[in-house]
């Protein structure tokens, strides 16, 4: 008998009529023989409705009594799909976060797990019931509820996985599984049928919303085999796993955009010891998040710093700039929002070289500049005019054959 822990997000509880059908597939479990635990999300649309309830009361919501708020959509869902269970002639038990004690530090709304008790879990698991737990939530070791940010649900299913040393943690959603690049701009897009952590959280944190990158993080360190697959249909989807479980590894396994991207550059600044710190810091204090940086250097010892923050941040950002120039002496500041990042993602990279250069080949071959390049062991990154965003994808991903059937094969 395996142990299986199933999370379902918003789209796939959206209804009563969903919520029976997930039912009825976490059934088939049960009659072959696994033990379920089933993660659920709010339905979808309830954490908006609850978001606009608390704006109409409080300007700027208190967040403690935001994630009181926040935490009822799950308890919905929870209660309903054990009733749906129990109608269908089987047992199950729903627990809130608190119940089943998710212990989380004290970050109202983006709280981080700390330890989870499994006691009551393997009680009711030993009873035959299917446990229901409510995701996205968890407890203080004062007894305040919290909230777990964005893709919460999926957080809590793989910390659930692992402390409960779990078979598996399938992920089901509305699409049937990673796939080697956005279909809606790449009709030639396929679905990928394994893939490692390492690629998955490159994904993840390059804008992949398939699954969230801290729970592609806790899989990875705990070694939580994920399955992502459709709620809807049958099929296989991609399992995320370590990279000696998979035999040959291809040089490229997706290609992925982030339209959330703006470039600043702060021009002819001084090129001295600490000016990069007098920079930075400002807005690492205001909660701004950088990611590519490039520098150039001017004759007369000056240079030019040029970083990208993410498109919501960049008004923000450029004011507060405008006096970080003044006091350093730089010439201007001026950035550009029309931009996107492409990035090309494989363990591959790691023993082959010539990857980058192809695709600078490729780029340049498309009359695409590039405006700024960013490595690591296993991605490269560009940015590039937001404008051609679709015909990057398209070339890179004939290019790189990712539109053949040679995806990578689980070892015997």
């Amino acid at each position: 008998m395996s142990l299986i822990v199933c999370k379902f997000g918003g789209t796939s509880v959206g209804s009563t009529e969903k919520i029976k059908n997930v039912a009825k597939r976490i059934l088939k479990y049960r009659d072959q023989g696994h033990q379920v635990v089933v993660v659920l999300s709010a339905m979808s649309g309830q954490t908006d409705k609850l978001l606009g309830m608390a704006a109409d009361i409080q300007e700027i919501p208190d967040l403690r009594e935001m994630d009181m708020l926040l935490s009822t959509g799950e308890q919905v869902t929870i209660s309903l799909f054990s009733m749906a269970v129990k109608a269908a002639g089987s047992d199950a038990v729903s627990l809130l976060g608190d119940q089943v004690c998710i212990q989380t530090d004290a970050m109202h709304t983006r709280a981080r797990i700390k330890k989870i008790d499994t006691e009551l879990i393997k009680q009711h698991l030993s009873a035959g019931k299917v446990v229901t737990i409510a995701g996205f939530q968890g407890v203080t070791q004062d007894g305040d509820i919290t909230t777990l940010g964005r893709g919460g649900s999926d957080t809590t299913a793989v910390a659930l996985a692992a402390a409960l040393k779990a078979d598996s943690c399938e992920i089901f959603t509305d699409v049937e599984g990673v796939y080697t690049t956005d279909p809606n701009i790449c009709t030639k897009a396929r679905k990928i049928n394994m893939i490692t952590y390492d690629e998955m959280l490159e994904l993840a944190s390059l804008g992949a919303k398939v699954l969230e990158i801290r729970s592609v993080g806790l899989a990875k360190r705990y070694r939580v085999p994920l399955h992502v697959r459709s709620t809807f249909t049958e099929n296989e989807g991609t399992w995320v796993v370590e990279e000696d479980k998979i035999m040959e590894s291809m040089l490229v396994s997706g290609i992925t955009y982030n339209k959330n991207e703006a470039r600043i550059t702060i021009n002819k600044v001084p090129d001295q010891p600490g000016i990069a710190s007098k920079i930075f810091l400002p807005i690492s204090d205001a909660g701004i998040l950088v990611d590519m940086i490039i520098q150039n250097t001017r004759e007369g010892h000056m240079t030019d710093m040029t970083f990208t923050v993410m498109r919501n941040d960049y008004a923000r950002t450029m004011e507060l700039l405008k006096k970080v120039a003044a006091d350093i002496g730089a010439e201007s500041v001026t950035g550009d929002e029309s931009i996107v990042k492409i990035s090309i993602v494989g363990v591959g990279m790691r023993n082959h070289s010539g990857i980058a250069s192809t695709m600078f080949q490729i780029m340049s071959n498309e009359g695409i500049n590039l405006m700024m390049i960013s490595t690591s062991e296993i991605k490269v990154s560009c940015i590039i005019e937001e404008k051609y965003t679709e015909l990057a994808v398209r070339a890179l991903h004939s290019a790189f054959a990712l539109d053949k059937d040679n995806v990578p094969k689980k070892e015997e």
